[in-house]
């Protein structure tokens, strides 16, 4: 019989831990390979933790609810034969092994380094909220560095973190006598998305608020704070300004009409309207590069791969984001079944961590739900955010070659909120009327 550790997934190179939401065994209780033990939670995605081996849950380190650092153990599975954790879309990156300065390890040596609360007694002041991975700070707490002088170092990892080639530098920095690198002192940090900000004073003072009468109190899940951090925190980065414009899409609404039964036929797939908005995005975003980039600080990033991020329902009413990558290299029938894969895999739990991730552009259609036009909050990093409406039959001026009529059109309201920090309202609008010309110039005989 042999003990195979479960451990925490890697999920991203931005993320560094995730919650516990659900045990689905108990210790005692049969695994197989490959059999979802646990669902986790991260501020990405939910998703499932598979079984790396067959046999009997023997122990569980961690209860639902606790936030796990990624690479730690969480459960031991007792095997009945020497079973090597196989390679999922889930396995995690092996932790590295720490030695001293000058040593080395063979590749046989590396072992993962089981989670435990660090060592170092000095207290970390309580301003701060930087993040050290367990492997700094037990190489930190190895070599006698206290927590004020790990504040010091500076760092060359995601938002200024301390590496291991860091901390080791400085190790070596400080044996051999020679100046120690320090780290410039930080003003204003913000805290990476993983990391829950204190309560505000607003929020403590709601928190102690008595309600009398006939109510009920409701506390929000992890997913619904989450989403209310990063709507506030953008509204706080980006200065909004929403234009507005309505489109005439009856080419577009009788097109799909006319191909919807052969196209489902054809491909095993339905053909909804949001393909058809994603197309007339990427034509016009091709035109209008600043709408595809995003600011940090007083650099402006123009990005070059166009990657649509579409706004999507959950049966629990939250909302996640979804990407499709690379949707100008896609023609209908590829966008067609992107958006219908992330949709699924969104309202089934089965997203992928990557799948919410390097988002360039969203698209929100809050006409599913019988909206005729919204003032959409921008996704941070990005720049601008397009909702449509519900397209509805209206009574409209028209012109043809005997003059003016009134015809029976499917009209719809577009609204495009962007960030006026890099893109003025005479861009802003004349992206939204691309889009428009686009839509209202739809050809009616082309092929699927």
């Amino acid at each position: 019989m042999s003990l195979v550790d479960l451990v925490m997934p890697k999920m991203g190179e931005s993320i560094m831990e995730a919650t516990i939401l659900k045990w689905h065994k108990k210790p005692g209780d049969t695994v197989k390979q490959d059999e979802t033990v646990l669902d986790i939670a991260t501020d990405k995605v939910d998703t499932e933790v598979p079984s790396t081996a067959e046999g009997t849950i023997d122990e569980i380190l961690f209860r639902e609810n606790d936030v796990v650092p990624i690479g730690a153990v969480i459960a031991r599975i007792r095997s009945g034969a020497q079973v090597q954790p196989q390679q999922t879309p889930l396995q995690h990156a092996p932790q590295e092994k720490y030695s001293a300065p000058g040593q080395e390890v063979e590749a046989e040596e590396v072992a993962d380094i089981p989670y435990q609360p660090s060592t170092i007694s000095i207290n970390k002041p309580s301003s701060s909220v930087r993040f050290y991975s367990p492997l700094v700070l037990n190489i930190a707490a190895s070599e006698g560095i206290s927590m004020s002088d790990l504040e010091k170092i500076p760092g060359t990892g995601n938002e200024g973190r301390v590496t291991k080639k860091d901390i080791l530098e400085y190790v070596s920095a400080k044996r051999s006598g020679k100046p120690q690198p320090q780290r410039e002192p930080v003003t204003q940090y913000t805290a990476p998305a993983v990391q829950q900000a204190p309560p505000s004073r607003q929020q403590e003072s709601a928190a102690q608020v008595s309600f009398s009468g006939n109510a009920e109190i409701i506390e929000m899940d992890r997913m619904r704070r989450l989403i209310a951090d990063h709507m506030v925190k953008s509204k706080a980065t980006s200065a909004h300004v929403t234009s507005f414009a309505e489109a005439d899409v009856t080419n577009m609404v009788l097109w799909r009409e006319k191909i919807k039964k052969e196209f489902e036929k054809r491909e095993g797939d339905k053909i909804t309207f949001t393909p058809l908005f994603i197309e007339a995005v990427v034509k016009c975003l091709k035109k209008y590069t600043l709408l595809n980039s995003s600011v940090e600080g007083d650099k402006i990033i123009v990005k070059k791969d166009i990657n649509i991020g579409m706004a999507t329902a959950l049966p629990t009413g939250n909302l996640i984001v979804p990407v499709i990558r690379n949707a100008d290299q896609l023609n209908t029938v590829g966008i067609t079944k992107q958006v219908n894969n992330l949709a699924n895999a969104a309202r089934t739990s089965k997203l992928r961590p990557e799948d919410t991730q390097g988002g360039t552009f969203t698209i929100t259609n809050v006409g599913t739900f019988g909206s005729l036009m919204g003032t959409p909050i921008i996704n941070q990093p990005q720049v601008a955010v397009l909702a449509t409406g519900a397209i509805k039959k209206k009574p409209v001026v028209i012109e043809t070659a005997q003059g003016d009529s009134i015809a029976i059109r499917h009209m719809m309201f577009l609204s495009l909120s962007y960030d006026h920090r890099i893109i003025d309202g005479a861009l802003g609008s004349t992206f939204l009327s691309a889009i428009v010309k686009e839509l209202e110039n739809f050809d009616v005989n082309r092929d699927i």
